[in-house]
């Protein structure tokens, strides 16, 4: 089933259990795709839902740590909750350990040996990774071993 199918069929799911944040949170992604759609005049198919999802997630992350450090907890805690249904979407995050392997690997195969490489390194991995694992995190990670 198509990711499109399952966020209609959960939005319908949403609204018969008058679960508000569950049917708002959907409504926003099922918005943000068709928005994609009007604007590339072409479907969304999984690969782009999940990184208009993976975007939303990231876009929640910044809100909630901007409203927990303003101690708007409340805020804080509605853009985690959203955060949580949209993970439900998103294909299994690799774990950090995962990460440091693929990093290990990109740096061994590309012979990256510096920071002046990271954007080599970085790019090979954005091919292999995105929508699997936070680029921030991935980044940071690669900073770190091209450091050492």
């Amino acid at each position: 089933m198509s990711l499109k199918v399952q966020l209609a069929e959960d939005m319908k799911t949403a609204m018969l259990a008058k679960d508000e944040t569950a049917l708002s949170t959907i409504r926003l992604v099922d918005d943000a795709i068709n928005r994609f759609e009007v604007d590339e005049r072409t479907e969304a198919d999984d690969e782009k839902v999940i990184a208009i999802i993976t975007q939303m997630v990231k876009q929640r992350k910044d809100s909630a740590n901007i409203n927990a450090e303003s101690g708007r907890k409340d805020l804080a805690d509605k853009e985690n909750a959203e955060i949580e249904i949209l993970h439900r979407y998103l294909p299994q995050m690799m774990s950090e350990e995962e990460i440091r392997t693929a990093v290990e690997t990109v740096v061994a195969m590309t012979g990256a040996s510096d920071l002046t490489d990271l954007n080599t390194a970085m790019s090979v991995l954005e091919t292999q990774i995105e929508g699997k694992a936070d680029m921030g995190e991935v980044n940071k990670i690669l900073k770190d071993e091209l450091s050492s």
